[in-house]
């Protein structure tokens, strides 16, 4: 099956697009023979176009103010003329949720969120939904003949230029979204880091409850340091307290896929295997050798992860 249109929205960084934009896009390029990005600069045209978008359309009015209506308004208003796509592909982040929901209610249709994955079914365009901590899938589809809006999780397709040239530029009608439309930023908080993404990094460092002490975080944050890798936390020691919720690898965390993944004091309960089950190479260090985590492991190290990392730090500053 392949549709006539599909649109993205597309998403940047420091003046480049998301890496969850462009594997937005390979998965809409396998459904549709036009694929054009939605987007508030002009600026991402190259880089789209080589990964397949014909198109930029360019949302215009958005300096200082909130993303969600200025978008969800061109779209719907675009939907509205008859000049619409088939389906609208978001990312599940904070401005593909906003813009996800505004459009959804401009649009009096569903969003069917939580997506990894997109396939034919029953004649129609259907999300892959996990349910029931990733050990089920379920497929969703519309029933009527709306625009379909998907919000897609990150990682769930691998990003893949398509030797296109840079995309075309065209502007999108603004909408008279009225208050709505006047509301403005007044503040950005951005995180202080160092080293990689987690979102991005070839190499993850989690640290779990096994850990036994918020202190003993640091022979994690240490190890990624020594690697050139992002840290990363499971859901308990982020319930805890003991690092940010942005540490969180997980169902209701961050989903990565880097080629190394080391589990630190990590049980490997279900909700955490959904976001990291797919790393290329999975490296576990756990006490319990009935832990669950080495169910997933391509090697596994039972001993006591407070007495195994130090000895890892010590080989690699060694070298």
């Amino acid at each position: 099956m392949a549709l006539s249109k599909i649109w993205v929205f597309g998403e940047s960084s420091n003046g480049k697009a998301t890496s969850t934009t462009l594997e937005l896009l390979a998965k809409a390029r396998e459904l549709a023979g036009t694929v054009e990005v939605v987007a508030t600069s002009a600026d991402l045209a190259a880089e789209v176009g080589a990964h397949g978008a014909t198109k930029v359309l360019v949302v215009g009015g958005t300096d200082g103010k909130l993303l969600g209506p200025a978008v969800a308004g061109a779209v719907a208003a675009a939907v509205a003329a008859g000049n619409g796509p088939d389906a609208v592909f978001l990312a599940t982040s904070y401005d593909g949720r906003d813009v996800a929901g505004r459009l959804s209610v401009k649009l009096d249709a569903p969003v069917i969120t939580n997506v990894v994955n997109l396939v034919e079914r029953d004649g129609g365009l259907a999300g892959v939904v996990p349910v029931f901590g990733g050990t089920q899938d379920v497929y969703t589809k519309f029933t009527t003949d709306k625009t379909n809006l998907f919000l897609i999780r990150p990682k769930s397709f691998a990003a893949e230029e398509s030797g296109g040239g840079a995309a075309a530029v065209e502007d999108l009608a603004a909408a008279d979204n009225g208050a709505t439309g006047a509301a403005v930023v007044t503040n950005r908080f951005v995180e202080e880091k160092t080293g990689p993404s987690l979102d991005d990094a070839a190499v993850v460092v989690a640290g779990g409850r096994g850990l036994g002490d918020k202190d003993n975080y640091a022979l994690v944050e240490n190890l990624a340091k020594q690697l050139g890798a992002a840290p990363g936390a499971s859901r308990a020691i982020v319930d805890a307290g003991w690092v940010p919720y942005s540490y969180q690898v997980g169902q209701t965390g961050k989903v990565v896929k880097p080629d190394v993944y080391i589990a630190a004091g990590i049980s490997g309960a279900t909700q955490h295997l959904v976001g990291m089950k797919g790393s290329k190479h999975i490296i576990a260090i756990n006490k319990d050798p009935e832990a669950p985590i080495f169910s997933v492991a391509d090697l596994g190290i039972v001993g006591d992860v407070n007495k195994v990392l130090p000895k890892l730090l010590e080989a690699l500053q060694a070298r």
